[in-house]
């Protein structure tokens, strides 16, 4: 089997979120059950410093119609991946970030990830003369369009699968770009791209899609829910047959505390006190009283999705009652300069790092006692897995695919020898505030704390059975039964 994937990101060449690490470990990861995966990304500066050298150009065209100026796809391999990069330097290639300067998105956006999906419908429909694939399997809004474009093009037979990474973001536009996208006039109905009568690109994919897949089994009842669908609950609910949720896993070999270069010192459930180097690491890096006193981390982008706001609210009281915390994140400017000030106000007790660090995020994880995850709604979450995989053990919402990952460390549970984190509900000030307090109960007893740690280390975090859940759906299609 033959998939070709469309994806904006993908790790390790350009992140920006959970979608390239999605996009960057699911290939390889079918890989080992026999599935071949070639992905189709942007050819953003980054990315075409990778594979210049090694790349090999298979079709130039010239989209000046309707995308501005010619592309090509150059095929490489870098790093396990099989790639096909669209090179198309007038859209790809600039400065700032791959999505916009700074808070400001790209103006053109619409046209680039059109751009991008046209090109892998192109591939869907035989573009490439000695490469056809089976099957298409598109993720997020940006690679959505794709699926009408082989609705309605040479690619109509091609089975087809969209993943929904986080619903929160549509890409959604004014209905006068239509006339650009080079799609017939019937495309723009309700049963196709038109939504509240401009352009959604994810809702073309939803409407197109022969399966359609979200990240965890929680978040696709959630999103079929007025609270959680974001405006297209009705949509959903409509081919609720055709929805299923699979939950993430990560990349066991690069989150590995016993070989994990980031680390100071390396550990495993085994050798659980080897883990006391890297919380003097995190205590130093952060600033932090050297104590025994229960360590929390964050690492997250400090948004209202992620919960900075109750978090914010809370952090004088969670000094009170002993806790310290180090925190690692950018976002929303208002809650960097309140994370801040509450770090002027606790020094020793808060500590603060502004902006992404991949090998502090694997330091904070391998040195914290626990890892907070306070999210208004969470498809899925990758931190919460990368603490059980390094016995940092989650504090969660329960909510999407932080309640399907994390086992919570109630009486029965804990009596059980079965806890993995703590989960609360709803997202607000005193819940919170009682989870934390019963992971310090928990923290005062190290026999209780230290079984938790190595329950959590024992979760099956890896791809393996989700990528047995993406082939079953994939089988599925191929046989020609929808979901």
């Amino acid at each position: 089997m033959q998939v070709l994937a469309v994806a904006s990101e993908i790790y390790p060449l350009v992140k920006t979120g959970g979608l390239a690490d999605v996009a960057g470990a699911l290939p390889l990861a079918l890989e080992r059950h026999g599935v071949g995966t070639t992905t189709l990304i942007p050819g953003y500066k980054q990315v075409m410093a990778r594979v210049h050298a090694s790349g090999t150009a298979r079709s130039v065209f010239n989209w000046g119609e309707f995308y501005g100026g010619w592309a090509e796809i150059i095929q490489a391999e870098v790093a396990g991946l099989k790639l096909f990069v669209l090179n198309a330097p007038h859209l790809f290639e600039r400065d700032g970030g791959i999505y916009g300067n700074g808070a400001v998105d790209w103006g053109d956006n619409w046209r680039r990830f059109a751009a991008l999906s046209r090109a892998g419908a192109d591939i869907a429909g035989g573009l490439l003369a000695d490469y056809r694939p089976d099957l298409v399997h598109v993720h997020d809004w940006q690679a959505a369009l794709t699926l009408a474009y082989m609705r309605y093009g040479a690619a109509v037979a091609t089975p087809s699968v969209i993943t929904i990474h986080n619903l929160a973001f549509q890409g959604q536009y004014d209905a006068g770009i239509f006339a650009e996208l080079g799609l017939p006039d019937e495309a723009m109905s309700i049963h196709g791209v038109e939504y509240y009568g401009g352009v959604g690109y994810l809702k073309a994919g939803l409407q197109s899609a022969w399966a359609i897949t979200t990240v965890s089994p929680s978040y696709a009842q959630e999103i079929r829910t007025p609270e959680f669908g974001m405006g297209l609950e009705g949509l959903l609910n409509s081919r609720s047959a055709s929805l299923v949720g699979i939950v993430n896993g990560i990349d066991i070999d690069q989150w590995n505390p016993q070989t994990d270069p980031h680390l100071p010192v390396h550990y495993s459930a085994d050798s659980l006190d080897d883990r006391q180097s890297n919380r003097h690491h995190v205590e130093e890096r952060f600033g932090l009283d050297r104590d025994d006193n229960l360590l929390l981390c964050l690492v997250s982008r400090l948004t209202w999705q992620k919960g900075i706001d109750v978090l914010v609210d809370c952090l004088d009281d969670i000094v009170g009652m002993g806790a310290k915390v180090a925190l690692l994140g950018n976002g929303d400017a208002r809650f960097e300069g309140e994370i801040h000030a509450a770090a002027g106000r606790h020094p020793g007790r808060i500590g603060v790092v502004t902006g992404y660090d991949e090998g502090l995020s694997h330091q904070l994880t391998a040195g914290a006692d626990a890892i907070l995850v306070p999210s208004r709604f969470e498809p899925c979450g990758l931190t919460q897995l990368h603490g059980l995989r390094y016995g940092c053990v989650p504090i969660v919402t329960r909510t999407g695919g932080l309640a399907d990952t994390i086992i919570d460390a109630n009486e029965a549970a804990l009596t059980a020898k079965v806890a993995t984190g703590f989960q609360f509900e709803p997202l607000a000030r005193q819940p919170f505030l009682n989870a934390i307090r019963r992971a310090l109960n928990v923290h005062r007893e190290p026999g209780d704390w230290r079984q938790m740690q190595i329950q959590a280390m024992k979760s099956d975090v890896s791809w393996d059975h989700s990528a047995e859940c993406y082939i079953d759906v994939y089988r599925s299609l191929l046989r020609g039964t929808h979901l």
